[in-house]
């Protein structure tokens, strides 16, 4: 018998250049952000500038076989920017929508910071997608980290980004004080439930400067360490790849004034491909269930990370006992020999 599974670790996600506002519109700073250093820019030169600047950049990455690509604000409180701001960005935007040099514009958000002349404004300059920065539904999480609201409006703004006419896109924080292995899970299904169209999962990191390095050093707080993250974060993916959600991102990009703040955290240049590995190992096995496995075929795009960093998953595929082939398939394909009691 040939079962097929449907998991793809290449979900189309647009191509997207970001331009980083750290810290803009954000009504205080977190317990644990320091966007100045995970985005690598800790200092801003004017807007204008700044638009010429991505002009030109986008100018020479036009290429005609290429689809141009999204324009994303990220890093800062998009929706609260001072107006002027808020509109300026959007009408710079809208001359690049006008140039063909971008697709579509995005923006990353708080919950709270959801008013509906924004969204309206939004909406009018074509963004197609919101990301929240949701981090967790738990209160009990929420209140830790200081985040200024808790799960009733989390809740209320993903669905109000989905009635605007946005795409939905939950960013979550695996590992944030207060929050459980289990809890996280709870998070995915949770997001899943309220519509997101795609998610991102950042492992919560201690960097200097932060109350959370503060409360660290007191030993009050302690991060997640690798080997949990990555098992929980594939039992994560699973559920999102079960209901045809994109992860888009996992961990942080390796940024060298993050890396020089980053103090403890669960974090690895290849996290994302080593979760990918267990993950789609989990999806196998569950696939099997009480059947043996004789042959394995999965498409060649898979074969980058299957076997995991450094062959970390090598023993327990051979565990398996199968034959592995990577070949011109779309899908993952389990040829089963069924077995039955006597």
């Amino acid at each position: 018998m040939t079962k097929i599974l449907a998991w793809d670790c290449s979900p189309k996600v647009p191509s997207l250049i970001p331009f980083f506002l750290p810290f803009a519109g954000c009504p205080f700073r977190c317990l644990y952000c320091a966007q100045d250093l995970v985005t690598g820019q800790e200092h801003h030169d004017p807007l204008s500038l700044r638009f010429q600047r991505l002009h030109k950049e986008l100018l020479q990455r036009r290429r005609p076989d290429r689809d141009p690509p999204q324009l994303a604000f990220y890093g800062g409180t998009f929706t609260a920017l001072p107006l002027d701001a808020m509109n300026y960005c959007l009408e710079q935007a809208q001359h690049l929508l006008e140039q063909g040099l971008i697709s579509a514009l995005r923006c990353s958000t708080r919950p709270d910071a959801l008013p509906d002349d924004r969204l309206l404004r939004l909406r009018e300059a074509g963004m197609t997608t919101i990301e929240l920065g949701i981090q967790s539904f738990d209160e009990g999480a929420l209140r830790a980290t200081e985040r200024g609201y808790g799960s009733i409006k989390a809740c209320e703004a993903c669905t109000k980004v989905k009635d605007y006419g946005f795409e939905l896109g939950v960013q979550l924080l695996p590992g944030m004080p207060g929050l459980s292995p289990g809890r996280f899970l709870k998070d995915v299904s949770h997001a899943i439930s309220l519509g997101a169209g795609l998610l991102r999962f950042y492992p919560c990191q201690v960097l200097a400067k932060t109350k959370l390095a503060a409360l660290w050093r007191k030993g009050l707080y302690s991060p997640w360490d690798l080997q949990t993250t990555l098992a929980t974060l594939a039992v994560g993916y699973l559920k999102a790849q079960d209901a045809h959600v994109p992860v888009i991102r996992m961990g942080l990009a390796p940024e060298p004034s993050f890396l020089q703040a980053r103090l403890a955290g669960p974090w690895h240049p290849s996290l994302g491909a080593r979760v990918m590995a267990r993950s789609l190992y989990l999806a196998v096995l569950r696939a099997k269930g009480r059947a043996k496995l004789v042959c394995l075929r999965l498409p060649r795009r898979l074969q980058g990370f299957f076997f995991g960093e450094k062959g970390e998953m090598r023993d327990k595929w051979a565990r398996l006992a199968c034959e592995i082939l990577f070949g011109n398939v779309d899908r993952v394909e389990l040829d089963l020999l069924e077995t039955h009691k006597t």
